[in-house]
């Protein structure tokens, strides 16, 4: 295992792959919405936040590590990285279990994005236009909604950030 990791010794390497991955899933999140048409519901758009957040982290640990500030910067801004994702794994299990009927979800459920292209009147267009259900998954991949996925990325990265705070310091 540790040969894999052998790149990642140093924080701000650790740090770029963590932005990296979170710009990944993200960007695949709105990959998905603006050229596959699947249009967002309420708690889809939250689970995006955690990871805007993280990649401001991000971007804020690799600059601690580039200008070479104390490594306990870069290693607290890689434990506010791991909390951020945690909690998007919290957002992503409540999802789940709201898509699964294993709880009632909010009751703003059906406020999402539109999507598709500018309307003209936009008062049109918001009493045209119907938001997803919560309740509902739009896609399952080997199972998983997009929810679900997410709880296993958010999980994936949180673990690395985690990983990077309590290594031991590379001689």
């Amino acid at each position: 295992m540790n040969s894999i990791l052998i790149p990642l010794k140093s924080d701000g390497a650790l740090a770029a792959l963590l932005t990296f991955g979170m710009a990944l899933v993200v960007g695949s999140a709105l990959g998905f919405e603006h050229i596959g048409g699947y249009i967002p519901c309420a708690l889809c758009l939250m689970q995006r936040n955690p990871y805007y957040i993280g990649i401001g982290l991000g971007v804020l640990a690799i600059l601690s590590a580039v200008f070479r500030l104390p490594p306990v910067v870069t290693k607290l801004l890689l434990i506010a990285i791991a909390i951020t994702m945690l909690i998007s794994v919290g957002m992503g299990i409540y999802h789940s279990g709201v898509e699964w009927k294993f709880w009632e979800g909010p009751s703003t459920c059906a406020i999402g994005a539109t999507g598709g292209d500018t309307p003209v009147n936009v008062l049109e267009a918001l009493n045209a236009t119907k938001a997803p259900s919560c309740t509902e998954a739009t896609l399952r991949v080997l199972g998983l909604s997009f929810a679900g996925w997410n709880v296993l990325t958010s999980a994936a990265l949180a673990a690395l950030a985690l990983w990077g705070v309590f290594r031991k310091p590379a001689v």
